[in-house]
């Protein structure tokens, strides 16, 4: 039997207190870029490996920055003057015997690719360039995957939590940024970049939503052109809240915005992120797995990002753990909220987490004895079927940002 714990807690649910604060940040964002990039490279090396060897190598992308470039720009138009500069780190497999894996290359041909196909408006041979600073990872830890069984040790002690459901306003801020970077919008206005990033503020039952995206200097041919194009795209941002169940939802759509200003009070973009000059990015620094940053919920400091997908619980405990923790919601009658709490022990098998805590907050009425038997068996199945769950980490089945 697994060490499982339930606990119930008597506080409000999330959505019922007065105040929450949530965000999201966008295709564009440098920090969900280097997430995306970096879990893309893992998948394409994992790919690479069971290709090869029948087997995922020990590997860790989830060191990796992107750093600023510079450009010119001008209503109408502008040029790179720099390149950003991707750096992918930590650690991989290079070599199995007299067999070399050329790493590298793949991570760049991925890291490029993911560009292409994100950022239409980026130039991968062009606008990026590319430092790969992979190295061969410690023998210890190399040694867990040459260890004979099913299921392999935990690489490191490490704790995570996950949690649902989602509340009005984590969904609300998530959602908006989804439909800013989806392709109907996009093909509706196409005067505006991928690099999105809302923040939600909540109280009682009022939302504010504040909206950053960047118009495309190429695109905009002066200043008011861009206030015309601001105005559209508020309109429809306006429609696309409307069916949202707040008293009053209020948007700030790039407020930092000032008429008369010229080029300095407008948010222009050449490339469609931020990163073309303003912003560097970092992993871990991005949404959660579920996909929003929300500060009243607890979060661990584990980015699950490039991390491989068999033996690393920062990745395979961080997304289980909101899989959990969806499956409670949807099939314990009575829960309101829950919360799941994984740790590993460094060498433990991954089935067999040190320690699964589960706080509740259940329906007036309902009773611990009533529900704990059911989750606990949630929780033993979860495990149960990790390998296959593990497989599919490894096939990028699950998004990590």
């Amino acid at each position: 039997m697994r060490a499982i714990s339930v606990e119930i807690l008597r506080d409000s649910p999330t959505s019922g207190r007065d105040i929450e604060i949530v965000e999201r940040k966008g295709t564009g964002h440098p920090d969900y870029i280097c997430d995306a990039v970096m879990d893309e490279i893992s998948v394409a090396l994992c790919r690479e490996y069971i290709k090869e060897f029948g087997d995922i190598l020990h590997h860790n992308i989830d060191k990796g920055m992107l750093i600023a470039g510079r450009v010119k720009r001008d209503f109408g138009g502008g040029e790179v003057l720099k390149p950003m500069e991707l750096i992918v780190g930590d650690r991989a497999t290079f070599r199995v015997g007299k067999q070399e894996i050329p790493v590298c290359e793949i991570a760049e041909r991925t890291a490029r690719g993911w560009f292409k196909e994100k950022l239409p408006h980026v130039d991968p041979e062009r606008d990026l360039s590319v430092r790969v600073v992979l190295s061969p990872g410690s023998e210890e830890l190399r040694d867990i995957f040459s260890r004979k069984g099913r299921i392999r040790g935990a690489n490191d002690t490490s704790a995570v939590v996950g949690y649902a459901p989602l509340t009005a306003t984590e969904k609300a801020v998530y959602d908006t940024e989804r439909f800013l970077n989806s392709p109907v919008f996009k093909e509706q206005f196409p005067e505006t970049g991928e690099d999105v990033k809302v923040m939600g503020l909540r109280k009682g039952n009022e939302l504010d939503l504040t909206v950053a995206m960047p118009l495309m200097s190429g695109e905009i041919e002066d200043e008011e052109g861009y206030f015309r194009v601001k105005s559209r795209v508020v309109r429809a941002l306006r429609c696309f809240v409307s069916g949202m169940h707040f008293e009053n939802v209020r948007i700030s759509y790039n407020a930092l915005d000032r008429r008369g200003h010229g080029l300095n009070g407008v948010y222009l973009s050449l490339l469609g992120t931020s990163a073309e000059d303003a912003d560097s990015g970092q992993v871990g620094r991005g949404n959660r797995t579920n996909g929003v940053i929300s500060l009243n919920r607890p979060m661990g400091t584990e980015a699950a990002a490039g991390k491989n997908p068999v033996s690393h619980v920062g990745k395979i405990y961080n997304i289980l753990s909101h899989r959990i923790a969806g499956s409670i919601y949807d099939e314990i009658e009575g829960v309101r909220e829950v919360y799941v709490w994984l740790l590993s022990q460094i060498g433990k098998p991954i089935d067999s987490p040190h320690l699964a805590s589960v706080q509740l907050i259940l329906r007036s009425g309902m009773e611990k004895k009533r529900v704990e038997k059911g989750v606990k068996g949630i929780i033993e199945s979860a495990f149960s079927r990790i390998g296959e769950f593990t497989g599919e980490l490894a096939q990028g089945r699950y998004p990590v940002c």
